[in-house]
């Protein structure tokens, strides 16, 4: 377990653009000019607009990383508008220069080599997730090499060592029909690949530092999973290792070695509740306990960079706490508590480990970077995410925790606009309208933090609650396994439970709450409108599958291996019984049912929820004579990564929410500047949405 360890957790449909830190330079607005006509709410009065721009941007800077000698820095940052890797020596950081030369889509993560001249990252084309890895050659021009030049492959790193800082493992699923990862050793500096493992037939491959193949993994018909030892005396050169019931599948899972690659980490579920992390001796089978929690499953941990040990240990229920292991360090995260408010993460660590770079959490502004020197014990301020952020009326979040009609603990996330809650405990002055924010997963989970959909729907007059619905992660496999088979079942009544919560505590007003999400949080929100057609006052479904049977017919075909867990978990699509219930929680079967107005937003290049969902419960609803807005861009996938996208989409948003709900909404005006989309359904549905489409400020 590392800062790029495998830490087992399994997520099948998550989210990954809407929840970046973002920035830009927007113009001065006039607030007054940007007002939905009919509705002044009254604790917004004094309150200024805050500009798309800023909340939905690239970031000034983002993800500072230490080159292993801890001599350098890198960080993403813009470069005539698209994200793209710059690199500082740690002494003059103000004097980075780019490294990378995107036009287009933007990087959004890297790392260093243990060369400390080459980065490494790994990009796709618009949106597909047919990842390619990707070299920069610093001491040659900042030359970008693709390091597997293939088609119809989705590449991920598998290994990096400082014993081969040349080197690194590559998985490839480069065989036809492309389902299969094999393992390549792949020279950095040359671009020569070698292949080190073929796969067989399994899920994937454990390695170690010494970049030898320890581990197999498969899943087994019932949704469980086995680990597979290499051993050249067993037949077919493999032998079981660790048998993991479907039950905790979730929670149960190897997470790398130390540095004698002769003990292995565990997170480990197994006759309890929470995975807790163990580290296990190969040569004796001895397993020893070295952190639990008995309401969170482990969420983060900090390793030595050389000796590979664990230092300390996250947990998250609804805030994240810190357990320390090597005394060595606690004298060090006691000081960094000091330098400035919100949680802290290390994000690197030089292989010396004398200098860290070190980020901030925030709620309520931007993150913010610094580099401390172990000795003499300082921190240094580098500079914040989003610098525009500083000054704005931003919000805090709260965190209460809502009972479910059966008795399950969701930790929640609330944010309130601003003046409507002078005391602070959560409760406005009175009912205010809400969106309920689903999260996508379902395996993944929301957290405390700043959030831009959170400060923008909060800046416009609403509430947001994020729910932790059962089947997020965290929160121990009971949780967990309670959704299994309940998509728009229980999982939807936790929901229903959370709006019925905010209403009680006089939060919401019933008549006007939203619901909205992406890929399940998409999902949920087509449930919440069919389902039970008079509970939301609208909908914004953002790549949400709306048949359960053509999700799982149509999966990305390297997923194929994970298909059990998914038939366990959601429903058997190859069975007949199975089909007939997962039609019975599609959305698709009950569109004549919704009564609410509809917001779609899809990506055409989507693997994991194909355009085909959005478009057949568009049509479906056209048959119907059932009114649909959507939104459909051609160059975006699982998500909307473009900020111009991004613009454009939450122009719309906000303007159909405040036609529903009774919010104010900054113009569209010249919104869509540079975004490619489609709007081939709806466009009269949405306030200034024709007249954006025909401006010439938009062609």
């Amino acid at each position: 377990m590392r800062d790029r360890a495998r830490v087992h957790v399994v997520s099948f449909l998550m989210l990954t653009a809407m929840a970046s830190h973002l920035s830009a330079q927007p113009a001065a607005i006039n607030p007054t000019e940007r007002e939905h006509p009919v509705s002044q709410l009254q604790y917004l009065q004094n309150v200024p607009i805050i500009p798309r721009t800023i909340l939905f941007g690239n970031p000034e800077r983002a993800r500072v990383r230490l080159s292993p000698d801890g001599k350098q820095i890198a960080f993403l940052a813009p470069r005539d508008g698209v994200l793209n890797v710059w690199v500082a020596s740690v002494e003059t950081p103000d004097r980075a220069r780019p490294v990378t030369h995107d036009t287009h889509r933007g990087i959004r993560s890297f790392f260093w080599a243990y060369t400390n001249r080459h980065l490494l990252y790994a990009q796709d084309n618009d949106g597909d997730e047919d990842f390619h890895v990707y070299c920069v050659h610093l001491d040659d021009q900042d030359k970008t090499v693709d390091l597997t030049p293939m088609e119809k492959i989705s590449a991920r790193v598998s290994e990096v060592s400082e014993k081969y800082p040349d080197e690194i493992l590559i998985a490839i699923n480069n065989r036809p029909p492309h389902q299969l990862h094999d393992i390549y050793r792949v020279n950095i500096l040359t671009g020569e690949r070698t292949l080190l493992q073929e796969n067989p037939g399994f899920a994937g491959f454990v390695t170690d530092d010494d970049y030898h193949v320890r581990f197999a993994t498969t899943y087994t018909p019932n949704g469980g999973q086995l680990y597979l030892e290499s051993d050249p005396q067993a037949e077919q050169g493999w032998k079981e290792f660790l048998s993991v019931a479907p039950e905790d599948v979730m929670t149960t899972g190897l997470a790398g070695f130390d540095k004698t690659n002769k003990k292995i980490y565990l997170l480990d579920s197994r006759q309890r509740n929470t995975g807790a992390l163990k580290v296990v001796d190969l040569e004796t089978g001895k397993e020893s306990l070295l952190a639990e929690n008995d309401k969170a499953d482990i969420s983060d941990a900090l390793v030595h960079p050389t000796e590979k040990t664990i230092q300390a240990v996250g947990f998250t229920y609804s805030r994240r706490e810190w357990q320390v292991i090597d005394p060595s360090i606690q004298a060090d995260l006691d000081y960094l508590k000091t330098v400035a408010d919100g949680e802290v993460q290390i994000t690197s660590r030089s292989l010396d480990d004398t200098i860290w770079s070190v980020a901030f959490l925030m709620d309520n502004g931007p993150l913010r970077f610094y580099l401390y020197r172990r000795e003499p014990r300082k921190a240094t301020f580098l500079f914040t995410s989003t610098p525009e952020l500083e000054g704005l009326p931003l919000v805090k979040m709260h965190w209460p925790v809502i009972s479910s009609r059966d008795g399950k603990s969701l930790v929640c996330y609330l944010s309130l606009p601003p003046n409507c809650d002078p005391d602070g405990d959560g409760i406005p002055n009175q009912p205010i309208p809400m969106v309920l924010d689903v999260h996508g997963g379902p395996w993944a989970r929301d957290s405390w933090g700043y959030n831009p959909v959170h400060q923008l729907l909060c800046n416009r007059g609403y509430a947001v609650l994020n729910v932790n619905y059962r089947g997020s992660t965290g929160f121990g496999k009971e949780f967990i396994n309670a959704a299994n088979r309940q998509w728009a079942g229980r999982m939807h009544e936790d929901l229903l439970d959370a709006v019925q919560w905010a209403v009680s505590q006089k939060i919401a007003r019933e008549d006007r709450i939203a619901i909205m999400g992406g890929s399940y949080g998409g999902y949920a929100t087509l449930v919440g409108l069919t389902f039970t057609p008079k509970v939301f006052a609208c909908g914004v479904d953002i790549v949400g599958p709306s048949s359960l049977v053509t999700l799982l017919q149509n999966p990305p075909p390297y997923w194929m291996p994970f298909m059990p867990v998914m038939k366990s978990r959601v429903g058997d699509h190859e069975t007949e019984e199975g089909r007939e219930f997962l039609l019975s929680r599609s959305p698709l079967q009950l569109v004549d049912r919704i009564q609410r107005p509809l917001l779609i937003g899809q990506g055409a290049q989507d693997p994991r929820v194909k355009k085909a969902e959005a478009d057949q419960i568009v049509s479906a609803m056209q048959e119907h004579g059932i009114p649909v807005t959507y939104m459909l861009y051609p160059q975006e996938g699982h998500g909307f990564t473009r900020p111009e996208n991004r613009f454009a989409f939450y122009a719309v948003t906000e303007a159909f929410l405040a036609e529903h709900l009774g919010g104010r909404y900054e113009q569209i005006g010249d919104a869509f500047a540079g975004a490619v989309f489609e709007v081939p359904v709806g466009k009269e549905q949405v306030p200034g949405l024709e007249q954006a489409l025909s401006s010439d400020a938009n062609k």
